[in-house]
């Protein structure tokens, strides 16, 4: 078994301003522990700290047991990477090692009998290391999740899976490995309601030892043990399980505001005190030594300092405001997704708000991206543009969208329309904006990368504070975490005033009080939205629901359909 401790640990940020500080907790053997608290509060940070990429400022980490880990993000369209690596990367580090020595003999291998000897000694060290095990391993991982051995899937490129089946088969990898502890960034991103249930009765029977970040509270409350929470640059443990966490935290912060009360009191007491003797003093030298006293007794109330401050309720103000587009906001005619589904028929009038669901891997995702490239240049032959044809080609002409944002192609069949005057936004799941890295979110609103001309540092930094994002606004986007990356990306839908929301997951990695923004800033849009999503709280706030059953049908239902068939290979399952 294995354990994690953190005794007094503190970051800073490049910049030299302190992330957080005297940070202690201890996730004991078997122990299922999560962090919680808000984007930015360092919840990534603390689990790159446990494991040991990042060293603490201050304070140390003690850790026993092997020790898997899952990032935040797994892939992305641009990844390269084959699923070999990714498996390889996952497994323990003689496997890994091993793994890797074995690729460079193979690609090195030629007829000399040099080249061949190490290639026999690459398998050789691959078998001791356990490799042969772990193929066992990788093959239960790919039939679990994509229905094929894994012969057939091991040079499959990552990209091409969805972000719940690189989610599930990275799973699948960690809770049936041999690592004692395991730390789980948003592991519950992109999987679909069966997958989060399935995530939670893995979790639940596992023992091994668990850290992990979340957002989504009914996961919390089925699986967190302890909870850890990440709050104005420091943190505190609640032994109990989520579900008496709101409360603990609603006593704790009222307990604060006490404390500092009665703090507050006593300084102006001391203070107070100080001013009488030396008003005293200036008539009579023998309240000097009184004075004296009082000046010692005030300075070390001070140098002890106040108690911790409640923390700052986040306040994200999303101004998403759309505008007037035609009746027909998206009309699509016997489309059909190569290989994904059969042809269908749907028409999206201007003001819907429309919730597609549907298992991982049954082409919601391919769907959104199809409609996000209708927003690029109009066909010869449409006027303005305001119909915009996605017939496929198979010649395929690759499209860049107004709003810079290169998409990969999406092989179908049959026709989706855009309406008069709809201007499409498109939110990715996987946050995949190359043309990001290395630039700051002010930069990028300042050289005009949301179509809008004008944009000042001024105006840029009001609506960075909007999203409560002005202390990042000098910050490189790649270095921003996940929920402040999806803000910012909010923020670039918002400018341009796209009026055709197609947002993939946006909630994945919001913090309760971001998503409720979102839900709220949607209500007010002015303009058509279309959600994929798996988020069981904010579906709620949808009027219409799209399935893509899994089987290649597309319907829409009453109310959300949850439990689907999802395809995995040639098969489908529950």
């Amino acid at each position: 078994m294995g354990h994690i401790e953190a005794m007094a640990v503190a970051h800073q940020l490049p910049d030299g301003r302190t992330l957080f500080a005297d940070v202690s907790f201890r996730v004991g053997d078997g122990a299922k522990v999560a962090l919680v608290g808000p984007n930015g509060a360092g919840k990534t940070t603390l689990l790159r700290m446990v494991a040991g990429e990042i060293t603490p400022a201050a304070g140390s980490i003690a850790r026993s047991g092997g020790l898997g880990v899952m990032r935040q993000f797994i892939g992305s369209i641009s990844d390269d990477r084959r699923l070999a690596d990714l498996a390889l990367s996952l497994a323990p580090p003689a496997v890994r090692a091993a793994g890797e020595r074995l690729r460079a003999t193979e690609r090195a291998l030629g007829a000399s009998e040099r080249s061949q000897l190490r290639y026999a000694d690459a398998l050789n060290a691959w078998g001791e290391a356990g490799g042969y095990a772990a193929e066992v391993e990788f093959d239960t991982a790919a039939v679990a999740v994509l229905g094929l051995p894994w012969e057939q899937v091991r040079d499959r490129r990552v990209a091409t899976l969805s972000g719940g089946e690189q989610k599930r088969f990275a799973l699948e990898l960690l809770l049936r490995g041999p690592d004692e502890v395991l730390l789980l960034d948003e592991p519950d991103n992109f999987l679909d309601v069966p997958g989060k249930r399935w995530l939670e009765e893995r979790i639940g029977e596992s023992a091994k030892s668990v850290l992990f970040v979340s957002h989504d509270r009914e996961l919390l409350a089925r699986t967190a043990q302890r909870v850890v929470t990440v709050e104005a640059g420091s943190a505190w443990v609640h032994p109990g399980g989520f579900a008496s966490w709101h409360a603990a935290r609603v006593a704790r912060h009222n307990r604060l505001d006490e404390q500092r009360r009665r703090w507050d009191e006593e300084r102006a007491k001391l203070e107070r005190l100080v001013a009488f003797y030396k008003a005293k003093a200036a008539h009579n030298d023998g309240m000097a030594s009184r004075l004296a006293a009082a000046r010692t007794r005030l300075a070390r109330f001070l140098e002890a300092g106040p108690p911790p401050e409640k923390p700052r309720e986040q306040n994200v103000r999303m101004q998403l405001g759309g505008a007037r587009t035609g009746k027909r906001a998206v009309v699509c005619e016997q489309l059909e997704l190569d290989g994904l589904t059969y042809p269908f028929d749907l028409e999206v009038w201007f003001g819907d708000r429309v919730a597609v669901l549907g298992a991982n891997g049954t082409g919601k995702s391919h769907f959104l991206r199809l409609l996000a490239r209708g927003g690029t240049d109009p066909e010869p032959g449409l006027g303005d543009g305001s119909r915009r044809s996605l017939r496929s080609r198979r010649g395929r002409v690759e499209r860049v969208p107004a709003s810079g944002i290169a998409l990969a192609p999406v092989a179908h069949e049959g026709t989706a329309r855009l309406g008069a005057r709809v201007r499409p936004g498109h939110f990715s799941q996987t946050h995949d904006r190359p043309e990001l890295t290395g630039r700051t979110p002010v930069e990028v609103l300042v050289a005009g990368d949301v179509d809008r001309d004008g944009t000042t540092r001024e105006v840029a930094m009001k609506a960075l504070a909007r999203y409560e994002l002005a202390a990042q606004a000098e910050q490189g986007f790649e270095t921003l975490s996940g929920g402040q990356q999806a803000r910012v990306l909010i923020l670039l839908l918002e400018l341009p005033g796209a009026t055709l929301l197609l947002l993939d997951e946006p909630t994945d990695n919001l913090d309760l009080a971001s998503a409720e923004a979102l839900e709220q800033a949607l209500a007010a849009f002015e303009g058509t939205v279309l959600a994929v999503t798996h988020d069981r709280w904010f579906t709620r706030s949808f009027d219409r629901f799209l399935l893509f059953a899994g089987d290649g049908e597309v319907t829409e239902t009453a109310e959300p359909v949850w439990d689907v068939a999802r395809r995995t290979g040639g098969t489908f399952v529950a």
